[in-house]
């Protein structure tokens, strides 16, 4: 077994350990494994992959190689323990990096919408939101309900919003008319 073979083992077994610590509800020991397995996959040469039977890197029109799949699969297991952990930075960053190997990984848009929610970012979200209820019609009641448990969220924070600038107004007008 080559080197490069080798690695991508590890690899693969660090996913398997962070996969099964994920099942057990352990999202930062899972967190450590997926780490340990991007390590492995990331420092392996492309190159060397023809040299074990496999695709070349993805290039435009080109299949992925096995790597490029594992790769986003690892990413879209952290963006999953990312969310548990309300990391949502990391959940966003995480959830791109897998849409960046295939945009149309619903998951990874799903936790990137949430993720962009939770972070405040309401109109992106919104768009990620609307775009998943069309694209992925199985799913769509899901996303209705958490757009509409945004919008929710979103009026009431606009409500108290105004009940303060209102109360700021006021004070000032009745300041205005006690001088006159």
């Amino acid at each position: 077994m080559s080197s490069t073979e080798e690695k991508f083992e590890i690899a693969k077994k660090q996913k398997e350990t962070g996969d099964l610590a994920f099942k057990e509800g352990k999202a930062k020991e899972a967190l450590a494994s997926y780490h340990g397995a991007l390590m492995y996959a990331q420092g392996l040469d492309k190159n060397a992959f023809k040299s074990m039977g496999m695709s070349e890197p993805v290039e435009a029109g080109q299949a992925k190689t096995e790597v490029d799949e594992f790769l986003e699969k690892v990413y879209n297991n952290m963006s999953a323990c990312y969310m548990k952990t309300g990391n949502w930075k990391r959940t966003q960053e995480t959830a791109e990096k897998v849409l960046s190997k295939n945009d149309k990984n619903y998951k990874a848009m799903y936790r990137k919408a949430k993720a962009l929610a939770e972070q405040g970012y309401l109109e992106r979200a919104y768009k990620l939101f609307e775009d998943l209820i069309t694209k992925n019609s199985s799913e769509a009641a899901l996303y209705e309900q958490e757009l509409a448990r945004y919008r929710a969220i979103d009026a009431q924070r606009e409500k108290a919003h105004n009940a303060k600038l209102k109360g700021f107004l006021n004070k000032a007008e009745k300041k205005a008319s006690a001088e006159a």
